[in-house]
């Protein structure tokens, strides 16, 4: 897997991933910024939700869960000293669909947590992760 970043101007800069899609890093304007594009942080955070949202999505399908939407509120927080790592990320999973089985989801949410999602595991390693589910009936 492979990666480039190159500066644009000001703060800003530009990503392409190994397969070919770019996406506008840009600073906060106290910083030099523009406010063109994400934080890199934030990206960090994208990459947890995207990458456990495929997770549960998958895993609720194997287990023939009549799952219909997903989606992944996650709050982080940061140390107030450089660096400013992550401290604490809690995910939230809302999950939709008909007649779907608490303890699959239960379990979906363990999955990706403790074996299935790359970015989870990595992060829990130095960070506190915490994950909560709702189920929203259609």
């Amino acid at each position: 897997m492979k990666a480039t970043v190159k500066w644009l101007d000001h703060m800003s800069f530009v990503g392409e991933s190994g397969s070919g899609h770019s996406i506008v890093m840009d600073g906060a304007p106290d910083v030099g910024g523009r406010n063109m594009g994400v934080r890199p942080m934030e990206m960090v955070l994208l990459g947890l939700g995207g990458c456990t949202a495929f997770d549960m999505v998958l895993i609720l399908q194997r287990q023939r869960q009549a799952v219909s939407d997903c989606q992944v509120e996650i709050e982080a927080q940061r140390a107030s000293e450089v660096p400013k790592v992550f401290t604490k990320i809690h995910v939230h999973y809302i999950v939709k669909g008909s007649g779907l089985d608490p303890k699959k989801v239960e379990r979906a949410v363990n999955m990706t947590a403790e074996k299935y999602c790359s970015v989870s595991i990595m992060l829990s390693a130095s960070v506190e992760l915490s994950h909560d589910f709702e189920i929203v009936e259609e």
